[in-house]
């Protein structure tokens, strides 16, 4: 479709009587709604305000404000070729709306707030006439932090762009001087938001059930008002990514910002007829940008509240996934809230501390399940979502699409971490060697050797496999000592907050308290782990068994298996406990500063680091890429 530009120029082109005519169908089709639609971005004005309860379904009387103003002038050819009416501004006669395929945005003046939908589908902008119209869900409401004391409305927008595929409008608040912003809308659902200097906070308005801080290299958090008792607002950890989970389970919101000074709350409802709620996401934006995209569709999100009922059974639930993604959840594995990503098909699993499950959530067609026991119990909530995709359709938005997207790859990648979300290898040889690289796997490849009586003629391939394990070994010992460095450090680091801040003095202690139990458990398996003398002194005794064929080898190296197990499966014990303790860690710093604004920015240096020493964690530590 060509622009109304294009097709003034062509228009030109005319001579005679017929030109005023032309131009005259031209100027009212910019008006018309329907008729000169962008397919990407379209610019409305309701001709008159919004009601106190507005209905974007009906749009009689809303018009198209068109790209160039210069045809709305009586004589636009002339208008076009004099200066004196270039700059020409628009005032809106009603309300200001922009609209694209994903999302519309209303600037209601008459509350001093911009109301953010989604469309469920891809439909383009279209016309006042909504018998084919996309479904459009009300997500959340953006106005000044100010708002929440006293009463704001819009002043005026300023049209700074009107452009097929972008529109950016500067919005002013009355009774604020220079409380303004500048929005800017392109062809998907994101929203850039410009806060002028003095407007250096804002309240997100939305009946939100949770907040999640995802962490790309750990366990999210995730916030739900009922479990902070009554406190009125909750600090969260500012990580450039927060995603709040409106009721009714069809929509969300994803917000991103770049490094800096932000800072993040959630404001609690009051309890009446019912539980709490989170009624805003308030942010202090630091003098920075930050970006909003409203999503919608039916089951984007789940809560599952766990019985008894789901103990030591499989057990299909109703909510069925919307489209393929990354799904996840968070469960108790023991005490710990524990990220299981939804797997394809039931299995079980063996970790380090716990030792062997039944893996608890998984799809099997259409139909999700889990399997709760006593090492996962049924504990409190399950709140399903995804930040990843996996299969999804393009036309779904991830957060992570979205977070690269509004962010950039040069700021959305380190945070994203792909490289340290890879599991390190303790496979020295790749492929060719011991395929189950541990201290059982390679003595149960050395045991089938000697049980065929074949010690002797293969004496290299127990060699090649006793080298392997060495190097399992070297390996595991190095990442304890990693996580050994990481909790000496904290130590002191919380010695000297401590010092600094003594007012932080209980939440520094517990958090200290949980970093003290890895070089306490180091302690306690210390002598089973034994050491790299150790391991030499049984490859030597192991290989002498190759020396010569004798009916007792097998008895002999069994008796070898042991301690080669035992000491491999002390440092499985601890390694595992390492990084238990260091996830626990995390969510502790997390959530104990939510109500504690003062503790926030230790917080985030606590996860940071955490986040660090976690980076590539061994098989024996989680799953890969959790």
């Amino acid at each position: 479709m060509k622009s109304i530009q294009d097709v003034r120029i062509v228009l030109r082109q005319f001579r005679g009587g017929v030109l005023p005519v032309i131009l005259a169908v031209v100027a009212a089709a910019a008006l018309a709604p329907n008729t000169w639609a962008s397919p990407n971005v379209v610019l409305w004005d309701t001709s008159a305000p919004l009601s106190s309860s507005p209905n974007v379904e009906d749009r009689s009387g809303w018009r198209i404000v068109p790209n160039d103003l210069l045809t709305l002038e009586t004589d636009p050819p002339k208008a076009s070729s004099d200066p004196g009416y270039y700059g020409r501004e628009y005032a809106f006669k009603g309300d200001a709306v922009v609209e694209n395929q994903k999302l519309l945005a209303v600037f209601w003046s008459a509350t001093g707030r911009i109301v953010f939908y989604s469309k469920s589908d891809n439909s383009p902008p279209s016309s006042s006439t909504r018998a084919n119209a996309p479904a459009i869900t009300k997500v959340v409401e953006l106005a000044p932090l100010l708002s929440k004391t006293k009463s704001v409305a819009l002043d005026h927008i300023e049209v700074l762009r009107n452009a097929e595929d972008e529109v950016v409008l500067q919005v002013v608040f009355k009774d604020s001087p220079g409380c303004s912003a500048v929005l800017g809308f392109g062809r998907t659902e994101i929203v850039d938001v410009k806060p002028s200097a003095v407007m250096n906070g804002v309240s997100i308005l939305g009946a939100f059930e949770y907040g999640v801080v995802p962490s790309f290299i750990g366990d999210d958090l995730i916030f739900a008002a009922q479990e902070n008792g009554s406190n009125e607002t909750l600090c969260l950890p500012s990580e450039n990514l927060v995603l709040g989970l409106l009721k009714g389970e069809a929509s969300e919101l994803v917000m991103t910002w770049p490094a800096g000074k932000q800072k993040l709350r959630l404001g609690m409802s009051e309890a009446q007829n019912g539980p709490r709620s989170i009624k805003s996401i308030d942010f202090d934006n630091g003098g920075q940008s930050f970006y909003l995209a409203p999503l919608a569709a039916a089951g984007l999100w789940h809560k599952e509240v766990l019985t008894p009922a789901y103990l030591e059974k499989d057990v299909a639930i109703s909510w069925k996934r919307p489209f393929p993604a990354h799904w996840k959840t968070q469960l108790y594995e023991e005490a710990l809230k524990t990220t299981f990503a939804f797997r394809e098909a039931k299995g079980d699993i063996w970790r380090g501390v716990p030792g062997s499950y039944d893996y608890p959530v998984w799809f099997d067609g259409d139909q999700t399940f889990y399997h709760l026991s006593k090492k996962v119990p049924p504990k409190g909530e399950s709140v399903i979502y995804f930040l990843e995709g996996q299969g999804t359709p393009a036309s779904i938005s991830t957060p992570v699409e979205i977070m690269r997207a509004s962010l950039g790859r040069l700021v959305a990648d380190p945070i994203l971490d792909v490289v340290g979300r890879k599991l390190r290898t303790h496979h020295r040889r790749g492929g060719e060697g011991v395929h189950r690289a541990c201290t059982c796997g390679c003595t149960e490849a050395i045991q089938a050797v000697f049980e065929a009586g074949e010690e002797v003629a293969r004496k290299d391939d127990i060699q090649g496999d006793l080298e392997d394990m060495v190097y399992f070994v070297h390996h595991h010992v190095d990442r304890i000592n990693e996580y050994r460095r990481f909790a000496d450090d904290l130590i002191q680091f919380f010695k000297v907050n401590k010092t600094a801040s003594p007012e932080l003095g209980p939440y520094l202690d517990n958090l200290e308290q949980i970093i003290q139990q890895i070089p306490q458990e180091y302690g306690v398996q210390q002598e089973n782990m034994k050491s790299f003398g150790y391991a030499d002194e049984l490859v030597r005794r192991t290989l002498a068994l190759t020396e010569k064929k004798d009916p007792d080898n097998l008895k002999a190296y069994m008796e070898l298996l042991k301690e080669w197990r035992g000491m491999g499966g002390a440092q499985d014990y601890v390694l595992a406990q390492c990084h238990t303790i260091t996830r626990k860690l995390a969510q502790e710093a997390g959530y104990g500063c939510a109500t504690e604004p003062k503790a926030v920015v230790v917080a985030q240096e606590v996860r940071a680091r955490a986040r660090q020493c976690l980076r590539n964690p061994d098989g024996y530590e989680i799953w890969a890429d959790y």
